[in-house]
This record gives structure tokens, sequence and C-alpha cells, in this order.
């Protein structure tokens, strides 16, 4: 029997399901030459300090740098029983071989590896990887295994970032809490975040204010601006004389400029899009995208890549047009999506970007969570954007004269292309839908509109 080992018990019962296993047992599931089990987390980590020596135990300024030799680990304390039911699951006779199928990712790999050594484990090890939570994927993941020694590199550098943790955490902790006579954490990451956040919060606290005025001069999309004035008189008077006043265009610059459609989410762009729109956390977006992944209704979060490998062309078509049909802000929309403009498999490492899966369309999206809804809504739209064509526009740069004052000015001048066409009809049904289908109780978060400045990104109207 194949034993396979998932990092949550929710997973594991979506695999189970897939492989026919159906027979529960405490811990574990089985069934048609398989049995699927699950970690809870973590459930081996590294030894505390004084695990290593008893003179650990107190904090001393003397006994610093703390540096393990060789390294040592135990079973948490908390998932002893599941630990103890993996141990005996692999060393059973009847299983030949042990896949692992943890999440698809460094820590996932560090999860299993680590059970795996503890439990004093030799049979042969396979590798799930996989991308989303959908039957046919996982059929696929199943029929195309990899060796386990293909992840000892990662598995090796999820190690390196652990040890790393406990070094900085444990000896830095201590030095000053010894050094500042209190408990004071120090971590590798949280640390250094935390002195930026300190550091931009102390610059905005010394900012100081400064009035100024300036007297405006516009006509249709044009904004002729004059310098800054301290007073608000001379800017008065500015207007005055101006006032009803012929203006000659003495200058104008004209430039072409595009702007690109943005890449598809990885896990960092998708964060500081929920957090910019919506305020949530990084966690609260990890955690929901998470949900949904297991959900299956979209693919694995943790990923740095903002592209789909090259073979995933026409699946990619296919879900747009789910999403037409199955997104309320996109629905009676067409444009003719072009999916090159997201395919490089040279850019995809472990994960392509994060997309909505087909299972979408069997989903009842209001029955979601109002912050997973809003974060399905928000990836499927960049699939949209991501796919459409680029917006150009003319940018005028003006040197203007009005009763011997000289104003700059600055206007920008549509270039009529099929994609602009698109994004104002984007726009002006979204609208017609709010009116029409009383839609009050959704947000509309303006993106792709008139008023692009320069380097923006580019979105679509987003109704939630």
């Amino acid at each position: 029997m194949k034993l396979v080992i998932a990092e949550k018990p929710s997973v594991a019962m979506a695999l189970a399901s897939v492989l026919g296993a159906r027979t529960r047992k405490d811990g574990y599931v089985e069934g048609n030459g398989y049995i699927v089990s699950w970690c809870v987390g973590h459930l081996v980590g590294l030894c505390d300090a004084s695990e290593y020596d008893e003179k650990y135990k107190k904090w001393r300024y003397d006994d610093l740098p703390i540096v393990p030799e060789c390294w040592k680990h135990k079973v948490l304390e908390g998932t002893k029983k599941q630990f103890g039911i993996l141990k005996k699951l692999m060393r059973d006779s009847k299983v030949d071989e042990v896949i692992c199928a943890t999440d698809a990712g460094r820590e996932g790999e560090l999860i299993f590896r680590l059970v795996y050594e503890q439990a004093g484990c030799k049979k042969p090890m396979k590798r799930l990887w996989i991308s989303s939570m959908e039957e046919q994927a996982i059929k696929d993941g199943f029929a195309s295994l990899k060796d386990g020694s293909c992840y000892d590199s990662l598995y090796q550098s999820a190690l390196c970032r652990a040890k790393a943790d406990w070094l900085v955490g444990i000896n830095a902790s201590r030095l000053f809490s010894v050094l500042y006579n209190q408990n004071l954490k120090v971590g590798r990451v949280q640390t250094p975040t935390l002195a930026m956040i300190v550091d931009r919060n102390q610059k905005i606290k010394e900012f100081t204010k400064e009035k100024y005025y300036m007297a405006h001069i516009k006509f249709d999309d044009m904004d002729a601006v004059t310098e800054n004035f301290q007073k608000k008189e001379d800017a008065d008077k500015v207007a005055a004389e101006c006032q009803e006043r012929m203006c000659e265009v003495e200058k104008d610059d004209v430039k072409e400029k595009t702007v690109r459609p943005p890449k598809l989410y990885d896990l960092t762009t998708l964060q500081r899009e929920a957090n910019r729109m919506f305020g949530y956390t990084a966690q609260q977006t990890l955690d929901a995208v998470q949900e949904m992944y297991e959900q299956k209704l979209v693919t694995y979060p943790r990923t740095d890549s903002q592209y789909l490998t090259d073979e995933m062309g026409e699946s990619t078509e296919t879900l747009i047009q789910m999403l037409f049909g199955k997104m309320p802000y996109a629905e009676g929309l067409e444009y003719q999506p072009d999916v090159s403009k997201v395919l490089n498999s040279k850019k995809v490492s472990d994960h392509h970007a994060i997309i909505p899966t087909m299972e979408v369309a069997k989903a009842d999206i209001g029955e979601l969570k109002e912050r997973s809804r809003k974060i399905l809504y928000l990836i499927s739209a960049r699939v949209l954007t991501a796919t459409a064509d680029p917006y150009i526009y003319e940018s005028h740069k003006c040197q203007i004269t009005c009763n011997y004052h000289k104003i700059g000015g600055r206007a920008k001048a549509m270039v009529v292309t099929p994609s602009r066409l698109h994004a104002v009809r984007y726009v002006q049904e979204f609208k017609r839908q709010i009116k029409e289908k009383g839609l009050n109780d959704l947000e509309v978060l303006v993106a792709f509109s008139g008023e692009v400045k320069d380097n923006d990104d580019v979105y679509l109207v987003m109704i939630m």
C-alpha cells in the first residue's frame, strides 16, 4: 500500500476522495490501495536551548552566542498523538511507499521531512506537487509523482531558514533581554519589519505641512497651474488678472504613452492590493486565499510568479469565458483576451500565478465569507485585465501665456483603441447594473477610468 501524508485533515480528505480511500480510521483514511493521513501543521520542531544544556535555562550574557554543534529536533507537545499515528503507519509492513502530499512549497516540504526523519522512516519517498485542488489536477499530480530526492534542496533551504530563525531568536532575544533587564523578543523577520514601521511612523510624525496657493486655468481637459504662492492674495491676483482673458499656447510637447495591462497576482501583490482596497492584513489575505485553495476555488497561493506556464493558454481562455458568465461585474461583456501576455514558463518556478479554478463555475459565490468573496473577485478581475489590450493616450505638456503670466499646463487626450472602447463599455455597464438592478450593497472600486496617471496600474472597474 501507499501512504499519502497531507498537511491538513481537510486536504487529506480531498485527496482521499479522489484516490478512492473511503474507510475512516483513527487519524487516517484507507482504501483502494492507499492510506491517507495528515499532519496538523508542524508536528516536529527544533529543541529549545535548555534542551541542549541545563545551564541555558537561565539567561546569561556570558553564555552567548548559543550555536548548537549538532541540531536536535523533538515532537511538539500538542501533536504527539498524530505523530504517533504517522510513525506507526510509516513502519507498517504493508506500506511500501510514502508520498509527501503536504503543501507544494518550502514550508510544506519541511513539515513532512521532519516527520519522516524523526520517525526513522527509510521507505521510498515520492512527492506530489500540484497547484490546484481540483479533481483533475489531483489525478494528474498522482500520475506524475516525482522522486522525493528531487526536492532535497528545497528541504535544505527550509531547514536553513528554520535554523536562522532559531539562532537569531534565541541569541538576540537573550542578549537584549539581559542588557535592558526586561523580556524582549527579537526575531529574524519581525524585528527588522517593526524597525521599518517605527522609522516610517516617526517620519510621518515629524513631517511639517506647508500651506501654499496656486491659480488654475481650466478648459476642456486642460488644467494650467501657476507656481506655488505662499500668500493667498498673490494667487488671487493672478487669477483675477487672467479672468476672461485670452490664453496663448506658446509650446505644446506631445508624447504618446502606453499603460500596459497589469501582471497576474503573486501572493505579495495580492496582499498589497487587498490591503490598499479593503484594509486586509497580509495574514488575513493569505488565510482567505488558503481557505479558497482548499475549497478548490483558486490555485496555490504561496507563489512568487506572476505568469502561467505556456501550455495553460487554452485552459486560461476557457477560464475567462467562465468568469464572464459568473462574475457579477463582467456580465454581458465581451472582448477577445490575449492570453499570450500572461504565458511564460521561464518565469514560473515552483508555482504559477494565482488564478481562479473552473470550480468557481459550480460555486455559490454569495455563500462565501465576505473577505473570501472580495478577494476572489479581485483575483478574477486581474485575470481579465491582465489579458486586455494596453491603454494608449497622448500626454500634452504646454506653456501658456495669459495676460503676461506664464503658466504650465498638462492634459491627456485618449487615443481611441479597441482596449479603451472596451474599458468605457465596462464602466458604463457597471453603472447601469448598479442603477437598474439595484445593486446598492455592492461597493464600486474604480480602476480603469479616464484619469490614468503615468505609471499607474490599470484595472477594470470592480463591483464587490
